[in-house]
């Protein structure tokens, strides 16, 4: 009997997340930026490594991943369309990856808008879960380094329609800033009221506020929201779109709004 597969947060860096799959024996990484808190914590758990799962190429993704291959001789998976070296099996949207040394399968899909090749990894199933790298995050999304508001949006579509009940496993601890900004945008959001409270709580307690659930994600997170009449009316108010201005173009206005908040 195959054991149960959980998660593991493995702080990285000053406000990264580094995840490890495992069963209690093996381990899959995912996004070592840092190879140091994941040896520690393969060190400290028992575990051995047996794969890498990469979402892009940005250094604190990667960067821990030659370190990582000098102890363990294992399978490196990422983004087809990322230029990562290191990657030996590439992944695209469609692909289905029976995940070396567990009982996991993970299907890909391709989210670009934060880098132009960016991949996430879904779990389906009784416990959905979503390794989504940096285009989602816990009341936020990542800044359009190489993507269009076109892509963003597109990518961020396809991780809204997600079982509410998905886990979002996203790579940094930007929560009560994207909050902020969140509440600015939507004040009147009683469900976003809530989770500041309750996020605000779990940070003063020195927790982690991530994972997020798509759910959460939905209800309160204005990037998968740019359609509400009431954030196309404020933006509007303040003269950053058009009256009646569309989704996209609120979206966009909403994320350049953010990179200067």
């Amino acid at each position: 009997m195959t054991n149960p597969v959980s998660v593991l947060t493995v702080p990285a860096f000053q406000d990264n997340y580094l995840w490890l799959i495992h069963d209690g024996k093996h381990a899959v990484a995912v996004d070592p930026g840092d190879a140091a808190p994941i040896l520690a914590a393969l060190n400290d758990h028992g575990l051995v490594l047996t794969a890498i799962l990469l979402t892009h190429h940005h250094a604190d993704h990667i960067g821990g991943v030659p370190q990582l291959l000098q102890h363990y001789e294992v399978p490196v998976f990422g983004p087809e369309n990322d230029a990562i070296a290191a990657v030996t099996d590439p992944l695209a949207e469609g692909d289905h990856l029976k995940v070396p040394g567990l009982d996991l399968e993970l299907r890909v899909l391709d989210v670009p808008g934060h880098t132009r090749g960016h991949i996430a990894y879904v779990r389906d199933g009784a416990e959905p879960w979503v390794f989504c790298g940096d285009t989602l995050f816990a009341g936020g999304c990542g800044r359009l380094f190489e993507g269009t508001p076109e892509q963003m949006t597109s990518s961020l579509g396809k991780l809204a329609a997600l079982p509410a009940e998905t886990k979002v496993f996203c790579a940094h601890e930007y929560t009560l800033s994207n909050l902020r900004f969140a509440l600015t945008v939507e004040p009147g959001n009683e469900f976003l009221q809530q989770r500041w409270h309750d996020e605000s709580s779990k940070r003063e307690r020195g927790m982690p506020t991530v994972p997020s659930t798509i759910g959460l994600e939905r209800a309160t997170n204005p990037f998968l929201r740019s359609w509400e009449p009431a954030i196309g009316e404020l933006l509007a108010a303040e003269g950053r779109v058009a009256p009646n201005a569309s989704p996209l173009a609120v979206f966009a206005a909403l994320r350049q709004w953010k990179n200067n908040f």
